[in-house]
């Protein structure tokens, strides 16, 4: 298995990628100091799998997945990190990553490679103990008072659940343009930025 690691922190990179080696069955073939780098080393090397930190100096782990998925959405990204951020967590499922595991455990790390190499989703335990209470929709929406209609909440949630927009108007019968122009007006109405901000927005309040 060829892996590249992606970590600000040097001598965190050299021990992943010592830890990583040390298993018989995996090679670190490129070590990068900030997002900014994952996608050129992703490109160069073409890993099996792309072991990355979130937050780093440069660019962010998240932003550097997004750059990486949309060049390359077969890339399997697994993310590694101190944080437990809510968001940060929630953003790494909105872009399609792999897995979301603590440095801490890093007897955990090796068998997360493995399992994302067979396509599975891997997050660490206290992550999982997570994600049920951010995924919970609050029954108390009232999505009315926002100016949304049942068909604009059923894109939201679609949207958070990390359908594209092709899949979208696949699942309600529309054309893409249609999708888009719906995103763009549910967007003007919450007032935010981007599918990433509206994926949060649904978790934290729908």
């Amino acid at each position: 298995m060829k892996v590249v690691v992606i970590d600000d922190d040097s001598l965190v990179a050299i021990s992943l990628k010592t830890i990583l080696e040390a298993s018989g069955k995996i090679e670190v073939t490129a070590i990068g100091k900030d997002g900014k780098e994952a996608l050129s080393l992703y490109q160069r090397e073409r890993p099996d799998v792309l072991l990355m930190d979130i937050r780093m100096k440069e660019m962010s782990g998240i932003e550097a997945g997004k750059m990486v998925l949309k060049a390359f959405p077969e890339a399997k990204i697994l993310y590694l990190t101190t944080f437990l951020d809510d968001e940060y967590i929630i953003q790494a499922l909105n872009i399609g990553a792999k897995g979301y595991i603590l440095k801490q455990d890093f007897e955990s790390i090796v068998p997360a490679m493995d399992a994302v190499m067979l396509g599975q989703s891997v997050f660490g335990g206290e992550i999982t103990e997570k994600i049920p209470h951010l995924m919970q929709k609050k029954d108390a929406f009232d999505y009315e008072k926002h100016g949304l209609t049942e068909k604009e909440v059923k894109i939201i949630q679609a949207v958070a659940e990390g359908l594209n927009n092709k899949e979208i108007a696949e699942t309600f019968a529309l054309s893409e343009g249609t999708v888009r122009n719906y995103l763009s007006l549910i967007l003007e109405k919450l007032e935010l930025r981007d599918r990433t901000q509206l994926a949060i927005y649904y978790y934290k309040n729908m």
